[in-house]
């Protein structure tokens, strides 16, 4: 069941999404491959820490974060990957791991990779690692309203 939290939201916001359920999977990209979209257009949510603060920066599954390029676009001192046992916590209602890009849901503020799609559709975890929800990257825009930075460098896959 994918996270009710994030479901009525955009329900109540009348956002048109479609639910996939695929096998279990962990990575973003292997996520991507099955439900057959290109790691480009999966949208993958890594919880980092800026100067001690959670935050969620959301990228395309085929690329790296690159945590040096994020303090200088932020303007962070200190950047660092989040543990598991750090945001665990911060997602109730999600697997850990599985939290969908939507860390306004959560208190925390969303950056967005300047890689990111601007247009069409984005597919990401809906809270767990067997349920993908796909809706139109404005309409991400429109509710998230993530601030766009450099966050990623060089692609782990060109698909």
């Amino acid at each position: 069941m994918p996270c009710k939290r994030l479901q009525k939201y955009l329900d109540e916001n009348s956002v048109k999404f479609e639910l996939c359920r695929h096998s279990r999977a962990f990575t973003s990209q292997e996520i991507a491959s099955r439900i057959h979209t290109k790691g480009r257009m999966f949208a993958k949510t890594v919880i980092l820490t800026l100067d001690g603060l959670p935050a969620m920066v959301v990228l395309p599954a085929s690329e790296l974060v690159d945590l040096e390029s994020v303090r200088k676009s932020v303007g962070a001192k200190r950047v660092f990957l989040a543990t598991e046992t750090e945001f665990r916590d911060m997602f109730p209602d999600c697997e850990v791991g599985a939290m969908p890009p939507f860390g306004n849901l959560y208190g925390m503020e969303v950056y967005v990779a300047e890689v990111f799609p601007k247009s069409g559709t984005i597919s990401f975890n809906a809270g767990t690692h067997s349920e993908v929800m796909k809706m139109s990257v404005e309409d991400f825009v429109r509710l998230v309203k993530p601030v766009r930075i450099k966050l990623a460098w060089q692609p782990l896959f060109t698909g």
